[in-house]
């Protein structure tokens, strides 16, 4: 995939424009776009990546014959009424495969649909490439230290013998310089 198609979002109007123009970039644009946030909503609620392919795809189909019937009001963001379209559809297969066994109006609840909410997902999002980005920074040993406590939590004494520190609290006082370091290098980034 390009780098243009895979750094622009396109605006809602370009996309509604695209639509109306017959424009394939403009649906991969909006692919790129919003099927991360989709692929974390199905995921986090009882499905897989194939899942999120089949809703977002529905998803898409469904804007697509609105937008071209002339019938399509946006009282949202595009992302948020994607977002949502994608939300109802999900909710239906969910029912209709008998996944979820409650009462599919509880189940509501664990999917937002607040534009806030959107906006909170994209700023969270914002953080971790700040992070990520910190982490590279980091340089060794300290970015394997961070990772191997913080992601794939292993015990001060596993980076203890790990690194051939002389005992846990050695292990751990390094630890805490990196985690020092790592916080400067996240706060200096714009």
């Amino acid at each position: 995939m390009n780098k243009e198609l895979r750094d622009s979002t396109p605006t809602d109007s370009e996309v509604i424009l695209g639509i109306l123009n017959n424009s394939e970039a403009a649906l991969k644009k909006l692919y790129v776009a919003y099927f991360p946030m989709v692929l974390q909503l199905i995921v986090n609620n009882s499905g897989d990546e194939d899942d999120a392919k089949d809703i977002y795809q529905e998803a898409i189909i469904v804007l697509y014959n609105k937008v071209k019937a002339g019938d399509f009001e946006l009282s949202s963001k595009l992302k948020t009424y994607i977002y949502s379209v994608c939300r109802r559809l999900w909710l239906k297969r969910l029912s209709h495969i008998n996944r979820y066994g409650g009462d599919i109006k509880d189940f509501q609840d664990f999917l937002p649909v607040e534009e806030e909410d959107f906006e909170k997902h994209e700023a969270r999002d914002v953080q971790f490439k700040k992070m990520e980005s910190a982490l590279q920074l980091l340089g060794e040993p300290c970015k394997t230290i961070m990772e191997d406590f913080y992601i794939h939590n292993r015990s001060m004494q596993e980076i203890c013998e790990r690194f051939g520190y002389t005992n846990a609290d050695n292990a751990k006082t390094q630890k805490y310089k990196c985690l020092q370091r790592l916080k400067k290098l996240f706060f200096q980034q714009q």
